[in-house]
């Protein structure tokens, strides 16, 4: 098993992150990378705001990143043998597009409890200071949950433009550089935002986001995919991979189960 090592375990639970863990070569990396620019090139640019949380319910691609037993081996580590994966994000920045991500705890408003969720973020190009790789506050999962509010910004490429209302100490922050094909590790909790890409390459990273399957929805009906071994809780309505691309049977699925994650999101929401 491609198990974390004891250095990131440890930093995992002092830390709450933990990078770089290499999951896929270059080619794989590669090739994960050219399917998603086809589905950009047949589907339309895709919007960090409204896009799919469930994009591996149509793609077989994505289906197998998922499951890719190097990325579950290492969240094993932190969650156990059960995991389910709940949902899947792109976070894309263009060169100079300003977009940027504001400081936040992811837990605030995904409608989850108890906060045993891990964030697997895969770099399909590279994550650099530059190119405004995630930065994370050491520590900061074992803080009480921050102050939210909504800001509605077009450029903040979070659901609802939310950020931490109160003034942090950034200096403290650590940047997490990453390779194509090399992931980071994050707790729900921990604080952490990015920068602006000022590279001449796009920044493309996958989040996907695995949870215990004693893990509850607190704020409406939820569904999730059983990755690895079983779910004695039932806690969450099952999901099926896609058969094909785009299957006609999975697109309807999709659509159900996506529209009630976007209701959780964007609940109470001020803009």
């Amino acid at each position: 098993m491609t198990a974390l090592s004891e250095a990131l375990r440890v930093a995992y639970e002092t830390d709450g992150f933990a990078a770089p863990v290499a999951v896929l070569d270059s080619n794989e990396a590669a090739h994960c990378r050219a399917q998603l620019e086809a589905y950009e090139r047949d589907h339309g640019p895709i919007s960090a705001k409204t896009q799919s949380r469930k994009l591996h319910l149509l793609l077989t691609w994505f289906d197998g990143l998922v499951r890719n037993r190097h990325v579950l081996d290492a969240v094993e580590t932190i969650l156990g043998p059960d995991i389910l994966c709940w949902g899947t994000s792109l976070f894309t920045k263009e060169p100079d597009d300003g977009n940027y991500v504001s400081w936040h705890q992811d837990i605030t408003y995904w409608g989850l409890e108890p906060a045993d969720v891990t964030t697997a973020w895969i770099a399909l190009s590279p994550a650099s200071v530059s190119a405004g790789c995630m930065r994370m506050m050491p520590g900061s999962h074992k803080w009480p949950i921050l102050e939210h509010r909504d800001t509605g910004s077009k450029a903040n490429l979070l659901t609802r433009g939310q950020e931490i209302a109160e003034q942090l100490d950034e200096d403290a922050a650590v940047n997490l550089v990453l390779a194509p094909g090399e992931m980071s590790l994050h707790h729900a909790g921990t604080v952490h935002a990015s920068s602006p890409n000022q590279s001449t390459d796009r920044r493309i990273g996958i989040a996907m986001r695995y949870m215990a399957p004693h893990v509850r929805p607190i704020a409406g009906i939820e569904s999730a995919l059983l990755v690895r071994g079983n779910d004695s809780y039932g806690h969450f309505e099952p999901e099926s991979p896609p058969a094909a691309d785009m299957d006609p049977a999975a697109i309807a699925e999709h659509d159900r189960v996506n529209a009630l994650r976007q209701q959780v999101l964007y609940r109470d929401a001020a803009n």
